[in-house]
C-alpha cells in the first residue's frame, strides 16, 4: 500500500481535537439576538465575553475560548442559513466594503448555504487572505511598515487602537495564533482535508468581518481618516513565466486520471485536486491555484518526510514547534543541520522551478502574494495558473508507485515532462544578471545606427556575449559571497545600460539640433567632444560587459578566495561601480561632461589592467 493511502489526516491529534471536536463540546444553543441587534449590528461585547483568559498572565486561554465560542459559531451559521441571498446583501454588503472585495463575501455566503466541504475550505482561504490585506490597510492608517505575518498584524498595537484589544483577541482565537484554531495556516499549508474544517468557523469569520467593518466606520467618523487600499501586485512580463505549453482539455482529462493513481496525492486530499482542475476548466484561475498550492506542499511534504526518514513531520506541529512548510522543504539543510535529501530526489530543474515561482524575491512569489491578499483574485492570469497546473502534472507522473510509462509517453504529457526536465532558473540573481547584460548589449548595438556616428568609431561585437550567457551556472543555494558579488555586478550592469540610453538620447537630440542649425557655438563644440568620447566609451562599456559575463560564469570560484583576496576583489568591483555611476552623471543631459568622461575611462582602464596583472579576477582563477 502506498504511503499516501495510509495517511488519513495531516492534523496532529491535539490540533485535530482543537479544530474538529473542541468547538462542539458545549451543547448549549445560543440565541443570535444576543450578538446581533435588531438593526443588524454586531454586539461585540457579547462576543468578546466568550474569550477566556489564563489567570497566570491574562493571556488568551485558547482551549476554553474555542469551547465557549463553539455554540456562538453554530448560531451564526444557522442565522446565515435562514437568510435569502437578497436579505444577506441588504443586511451585510455595506459592512464588507472596507475589504475592497464585497463580492467575495457574498460568494462565501452562497457557499455556506450549500455547505460543500471543498468550497467552504476554499472560501475560508480566500476570506483570510482578503481579510489580512484589509487589516493591513487599516494598520497603515496609523502605523508604518505593515507586518508581513498575519499573526504579528493581529497582535499589533495599531489594530488594537482601531478595533479594541478584546476584539483582536477574538480574531486571535480563529486565525491569529498557532495555539488557537489557526484556520488560515492549517489550510494554506495543506494540513487540513476538506471534511476537517467545520463550516461554522467560516460563517463566524464572515460575521466577524462585517462586525469589524462596523467598528471601522465608527473609528473613521471619529478620526476623519480615510481608508486607502494598497494597489494589487500585477505580474509584469508574463512571457517570462511561460514554461509549459497551454493545457488543453485532453491534458486536463489525463490529469484527472493521474490524480486518482499517483502516490503524490493523499487520498483524503483528492477532492481538492479535482476541484482545482475543475476550476481551471471553468477559467477560475485564482481558485485553481489557491486549491493547488497547498496540495503541492502536501505532496512535497510526503516526499520530504519519506526521503529524510522523519514521518512525524508530515503532521501539523504543535504551537511550540515549527510546521514543515515549503521554506523547510526547499532548504539545503534540515533543522538538525543534516543535508536535506529532497533536492536530490526532486532534481535541479524541479527545485529551480519551485524556487522561481515561490521564493526568489524578483519572481512571482505566488503563494506569498496569494495568501497575504496581494493579488486581485478577479484578474489572476491564466498563464500563471497554467504553469502551476502543468508542473503539478509532471510531479504526479514522476512520483508514483504505479508504472506511469504510458502516461509519461502520452502525447499531451510528454511535452510537459520535457519542459520540466530542462527548466532553468529565471529569477535567481544569476539569471537576472544574464538578462541585464544582454539587454544592455542590445542597447549598445544601436550605437552604430546613430546619426553622425560612423561604425568604425565603435565597431560591433555580436554573438559572443549571448553564447557565454547561455552557459549554465548553478543557482541553487548560492553562498553569501556569491550573492554579494552578484549585487555589485548587477548594479554595474544597470549603470552601463543607463549610460547607453543617455548616449543614444543625447546623440539623437544634438544631431537634430545640428541639422536644424539651432546649436549655439559652445553646444556645437560640446557635440563634437561627445562624438569623440563615444569612440572610447563604446569599447569600454563592451569591455565591462564582457568582464561581468566572464566573472558571472565563474562566479562560484569566489568561494575559493581567501578573505583578504575576496575583500580586494570586492573593492575592485565597487571601484568599477563607482566609475559607471560617475559615467551616468557625466553623460546626463544636465552635465554633458564629455572630456571628463574620457579621463575617467582612462583611469578605469589602468585599474582593470592592474587587477588583471594581480590575477584577482575569477576568470583568471578558472584558467
Amino acid at each position: 500500500m502506498a504511503l499516501s493511502d495510509s495517511v488519513t489526516t495531516c492534523l496532529s491529534p491535539p490540533v485535530r481535537y482543537v479544530i474538529c471536536k473542541l468547538g462542539y463540546e458545549k451543547k448549549d444553543t445560543y440565541d443570535i439576538s444576543n450578538i446581533l441587534s435588531e438593526n443588524g449590528e454586531v454586539c461585540w461585547q457579547a462576543v468578546t465575553d466568550h474569550v477566556c483568559y489564563l489567570e497566570s498572565d491574562q493571556s488568551v486561554d485558547y482551549i476554553k475560548s474555542i469551547r465557549s465560542l463553539g455554540p456562538v459559531c453554530e448560531s451564526v451559521n444557522l442565522h446565515f442559513k435562514s437568510l435569502t441571498k437578497d436579505q444577506f446583501v441588504v443586511q451585510y454588503a455595506l459592512w464588507f466594503h472596507w475589504t475592497n472585495y464585497t463580492e467575495l463575501f457574498i460568494e462565501i455566503f452562497d457557499v455556506l448555504r450549500y455547505s460543500q466541504t471543498t468550497e467552504v475550505a476554499l472560501g475560508l482561504m480566500k476570506l483570510t487572505s482578503c481579510l489580512e490585506r484589509a487589516l493591513g490597510d487599516v494598520y497603515l492608517l496609523i502605523g508604518r511598515d505593515c507586518p508581513f505575518l498575519l499573526r504579528d498584524l493581529i497582535a499589533s498595537e495599531q489594530l488594537a487602537l482601531v478595533f479594541g484589544q478584546a476584539v483582536m483577541n477574538v480574531l486571535k482565537v480563529f486565525i491569529g495564533s498557532p495555539s488557537g484554531l489557526n484556520l488560515r495556516n492549517v489550510l494554506w499549508h495543506g494540513f487540513a482535508s476538506p471534511q476537517e474544517i467545520p463550516a461554522k468557523y467560516c460563517a463566524m469569520l464572515l460575521f466577524l468581518t462585517a462586525g469589524l467593518g462596523q467598528l471601522l466606520q465608527i473609528y473613521l467618523l471619529q478620526t476623519k481618516f480615510i481608508l486607502v487600499h494598497r494597489p494589487y501586485v500585477i505580474f509584469s512580463s508574463l512571457e517570462e513565466l511561460e514554461v509549459f505549453p497551454d493545457l488543453n482539455n485532453e491534458a486536463l482529462s489525463v490529469a484527472e486520471e493521474l490524480v486518482k493513481l499517483s502516490s503524490f496525492v493523499l487520498k483524503t486530499m483528492l477532492p481538492f485536486w479535482m476541484a482545482a482542475l475543475t476550476a481551471f476548466k471553468q477559467s477560475r484561475y485564482a481558485d485553481c491555484v489557491i486549491l493547488l498550492l497547498p496540495q503541492l506542499e502536501v505532496g512535497l511534504r510526503l516526499l520530504f518526510t519519506t526521503t529524510n526518514k522523519c514521518p512525524n513531520r508530515m503532521l501539523t506541529a504543535e504551537s511550540s514547534a515549527l510546521y514543515t512548510t515549503f521554506d523547510e522543504m526547499l532548504a539545503r539543510n534540515l533543522d538538525n543541520e543534516e543535508v536535506n535529501q529532497l533536492p536530490a530526489v526532486l532534481e535541479e530543474p524541479a527545485m529551480e522551478f519551485l524556487w522561481d515561482f515561490l521564493n526568489h524575491q524578483e519572481g512571482p512569489r505566488i503563494r506569498d502574494r496569494l495568501s497575504h491578499g496581494e493579488i486581485d483574485l478577479k484578474a489572476f492570469p491564466k498563464e500563471v495558473a497554467n504553469q502551476i497546473v502543468a508542473f503539478a502534472i509532471t510531479l504526479l507522473c514522476r512520483f508514483s508507485d504505479e508504472d506511469m510509462f504510458a502516461f509519461k509517453e502520452h502525447l499531451v504529457i510528454k511535452p510537459l515532462m520535457n519542459c520540466a526536465s530542462c527548466y532553468r532558473s529565471r529569477f535567481h540573481p544569476i539569471s537576472q544578471l544574464k538578462k541585464q547584460v544582454l539587454e544592455c548589449m542590445k542597447s549598445i548595438h544601436l550605437w552604430p545606427e546613430l546619426p553622425a556616428v560612423p561604425e568604425e568609431y565603435i565597431g560591433t561585437m555580436k554573438g559572443l556575449l549571448a553564447e557565454v550567457c547561455a552557459m549554465h551556472v548553478c543557482t541553487l543555494y548560492s553562498p553569501r559571497p556569491v550573492l554579494e558579488i552578484l549585487v555589485v555586478l548587477r548594479k554595474i550592469s544597470t549603470q552601463c545600460h543607463q549610460v547607453s540610453k543617455q548616449v543614444i538620447a543625447s546623440t539623437e537630440l544634438r544631431y537634430k539640433q545640428w541639422m536644424n542649425k539651432t546649436l549655439r557655438s559652445r553646444q556645437r563644440h560640446n557635440y563634437l567632444r561627445m562624438l569623440n568620447s563615444i569612440k572610447l566609451l563604446s569599447p569600454m562599456l563592451r569591455l565591462i560587459l564582457v568582464l561581468i559575463t566572464l566573472e558571472l560564469v565563474n562566479i562560484h570560484l569566489v568561494s575559493k578566495k581567501n578573505p583578504f583576496d575576496y575583500q580586494q576583489y570586492l573593492k575592485f568591483l565597487k571601484s568599477i561601480l563607482q566609475y559607471t555611476e560617475n559615467l551616468v552623471t557625466y553623460t546626463s543631459p544636465e552635465k554633458n561632461k564629455w572630456d571628463e568622461t574620457m579621463e575617467l575611462t582612462n583611469k578605469a582602464l589602468i585599474k582593470i589592467r592592474k587587477i588583471s596583472d594581480r590575477k584577482l579576477m575569477l576568470m583568471l582563477l578558472a584558467t
